[in-house]
């Protein structure tokens, strides 16, 4: 038993990119996925019909008079969104008669 080996996945791994090699799309995808987890942990906090795009939209709208910040800017602002935030700012687009 000791000789035998874990299988391998048959998917390989590639190296990691440097941050000056990302394209846009490589970035897309990471805030799309974290956006997702994000709208993840919501529902499992009871928000059930939470989405990834309401999570990119709230945290997005902060970049409006500002521009896009790099990435770590933005991995951070999703990663560390409360659910007050998230809700007060669904509340005023609301109010406003903005939808997603």
């Amino acid at each position: 038993m000791a000789d035998e080996q874990l299988p391998v996945a048959s998917e390989q791994h590639e190296e990691p990119l440097l941050e000056e090699e990302w394209d846009e799309a490589y970035m897309n995808r990471v805030i799309e996925e974290l956006c997702m987890s994000k709208a993840e942990e919501f529902r499992l906090l009871g928000y059930e019909h939470v989405t990834g795009v309401e999570v990119w939209h709230c945290v997005s709208e902060a970049y409006a008079k500002s521009g896009t910040p790099k990435l770590h800017r933005i991995v951070n602002d999703i990663l560390t969104l409360k659910v007050t935030k998230f809700m007060n700012q669904m509340t005023l687009n609301a109010y406003k008669g903005i939808e997603f």
